[in-house]
């Protein structure tokens, strides 16, 4: 049985804008584009994981609001189950730590940039809901 690894994701918007995040080298899946987030540790809920990983990926605090989409996607180093929630950042502008690039692209424009598999039916979803 493959290893099941779950993940949260924000989609943190600031009006059409959506924040994009590009994995840096050395990580897995390194120059695709995911939304920023990470595991869910043992003894969180989802939203309070997702809090966490942006203090430590990105420095900034943000507020976590609906959910957007949950994808399961098998990698060959496990299936990724990636729940996505809109969000919007209420304290610092993001820093790079982990990532090698964030960007806020407009939400039509999304699915332009090479998107980790994993985040694909939650960017079609934003363009959807966002985009028009």
């Amino acid at each position: 049985m493959t290893k099941r690894i779950n993940v949260v994701g924000a989609v943190l918007t600031d009006g059409t804008r959506v924040l994009a995040a590009q994995r840096g080298e050395g990580m897995s899946l390194a120059g695709m584009w995911e939304f920023p987030g990470g595991k869910i540790e043992a003894g969180e809920s989802p939203e309070e994981a997702l809090r966490r990983e942006l203090k430590e990926e990105l420095l900034c605090v943000a507020e976590i609001g609906d959910r957007v989409e949950t994808t399961e996607y098998e990698y060959d180093f496990g299936t990724v189950v990636l729940t996505t929630y809109f969000g919007t950042i209420i304290d610092r502008e993001p820093t790079l730590t982990e990532h090698s690039e964030v960007r806020w692209v407009e939400a039509h424009d999304l699915p332009e940039l090479q998107w980790a598999p994993a985040d694909i039916p939650a960017v079609n979803r934003v363009v959807a809901y966002l985009g028009a």
